[in-house]
């Protein structure tokens, strides 16, 4: 059983409307299903979205912020539990220890960074928890595209889908988790 899932996802308030609006149900949905969120601490962009639709609906939320990005990115002290930590490497390694699973809504670099790590850390059987990416109009096509490329190019093997499960709608990640 899921208790818990990270959601690694864009800290831009300037993304797609659509984004916000998958962002928001994904977190009404989680909280409804009484699965907690681990995220990324902020309170901006899909990452305070997902929050705050997580705690309107009256579910938990632990959010895990470096001390030098708690200005930037704006701690969210709304939530359940907000842990701020001294590096990057820390919240990473607790996002990753504190889920039962990973949804990875679109976001830029730092979501790609995270992404990129916990299917690698899945590949090298550091873990065994589902990594689901929510692709939302697409967005993650272009990436499973050049994740294909490479296995053309024998850098991965074929079988790499194995490693994640590319998920259409909501009703497609309950099923994964």
């Amino acid at each position: 059983m899921t208790r818990s899932v990270t959601v690694y996802c864009s800290s831009s308030n300037r993304v797609s409307e659509e984004f916000f609006k998958a962002a928001s149900e994904l977190g009404k949905t989680l909280a409804e299903k009484q699965i907690g969120l681990v995220f990324g601490g902020g309170n901006v962009g899909l990452m305070g979205c997902i929050a705050n639709a997580v705690m309107e609906n009256g579910g938990n939320v632990r959010g895990i912020i470096p001390r030098f990005l708690e200005e930037k990115e704006v701690g969210h002290y709304g939530i359940t539990e907000l842990h701020v930590v001294e590096t990057m490497h820390e919240r990473k390694i607790k996002l990753t220890e504190w889920a039962d699973a990973f949804i990875v809504l679109p976001g830029g670099f730092g979501t790609l960074d995270e992404l990129i790590e916990v299917i690698t850390w899945r590949h090298l059987g550091h873990h065994n928890k589902p990594i689901l990416l929510f692709n939302v109009n697409g967005f993650w096509n272009p990436l499973t595209d050049f994740f294909d490329n490479l296995a053309s190019q024998h850098m991965v093997k074929p079988d790499h889908h194995r490693l994640y499960t590319i998920c259409n709608s909501i009703e497609e990640i309950l099923v994964s988790l």
